[in-house]
């Protein structure tokens, strides 16, 4: 039998705004509204890589600030923006970073746990632990 859907983690809105580069904004069906900027979209993706690279990170004590290797450094790093972005079904958003990057499928529900404010926090990470 399937799992009921959480109709909080249903969007009644989704405005990504990839030409001026401020993010995505979701208005949920409870009527919260959640801000993403790009490079916490990007820092928070749900692809394999990325959590595999997360689990590394933890394994070995490093932070987002503390490689775990130590490649050439970058004169300029560019912002994390948006090329483009695909609704995928009824379900979730993938977004073509400029970094290159664009393997991960956030889902509605990743959106919504993830959402930044502390009351998302609090109610949505703690049920998904």
């Amino acid at each position: 039998m399937p799992t009921p859907v959480d109709q909080r983690k249903k969007p009644l809105t989704i405005k990504i705004h990839v030409s001026s580069g401020a993010g995505v904004d979701i208005t949920w069906a409870d009527n919260h509204t959640s801000h993403y900027d790009f490079a916490y979209l990007r820092d928070e993706c749900p692809c394999a890589t990325c959590n595999e690279k997360r689990d590394q990170e933890q394994q070995h004590g490093a932070t987002k600030s503390t490689p775990i290797s130590s490649p050439v450094l970058p004169m300029f790093k560019p912002k994390i923006r948006a090329q483009s972005a695909t609704q995928v079904g009824n379900y979730a958003v993938q977004i073509n970073f400029n970094d290159g990057h664009n393997t991960g499928i956030f889902s509605y529900e990743h959106l919504r746990a993830i959402c930044p404010c502390p009351d998302c926090a609090a109610t949505f990470r703690n049920l998904a632990k």
